[in-house]
């Protein structure tokens, strides 16, 4: 197996929450992985691999499967898009100024164009997706901690209602 089709292979495994991996053609390295109560439509091809693969795949596995649940692709993507825009945006209006008229003229209008349409759709998809998934993560950790929180306080009185329950049976 070659590295890039270890590197298509590795998100459709990491994205797998249970999976169950066999041995197939008593080979050392050959698995077949199946998605257990998945769809049959993200089943994962069998995966041959030697031994580099898997020492690769073995140190490598926590921070891939960090980076494919985390939003770690979009903010890289949406910064750069940000980055790449505003150059292409002033290029393009260096270019138009400087040489208004003909084919520099047009290139540089279509540049301008494409920088201005660039930067401004990740700064859109900053307010409409990004800023909504953090406010939920938030919500979520606070929902979160006011459960535990409860939890504890229903195991305290619970246990505080047992002693005195206790205490009284005993006739202290």
């Amino acid at each position: 197996m070659c590295k890039s089709e270890l590197e298509t292979l590795v998100p459709l495994l990491l994205a797998c929450r249970s999976v169950q991996i066999k041995r197939t053609n008593g080979r050392a390295c050959c698995w077949s992985v199946t998605m257990i109560g998945g769809e049959p439509s993200k089943a994962v091809p069998p995966w041959s691999a030697d031994e580099w693969e898997l020492a690769w795949m073995e140190e490598h596995a926590p921070k891939l499967r960090q980076s494919v649940t985390g939003q770690h692709f979009l903010y890289w993507s949406l910064g750069i898009s940000v980055v790449i825009g505003l150059a292409a945006h002033v290029g393009g209006y260096v270019l138009q100024s400087s040489l208004p008229t003909g084919l520099p003229g047009l290139l540089g209008d279509l540049l301008h164009a494409l920088g201005w349409s660039l930067w401004t759709g990740a700064v859109v998809a900053v307010f409409v997706q990004v800023i909504p998934e953090v406010k939920r993560r938030q919500i979520s950790q606070a929902l979160d901690a006011y459960e535990a929180m409860r939890r504890e306080k229903a195991k305290a009185v619970g246990k505080g209602a047992g002693k005195a329950e206790n205490d009284h049976l005993s006739g202290q």
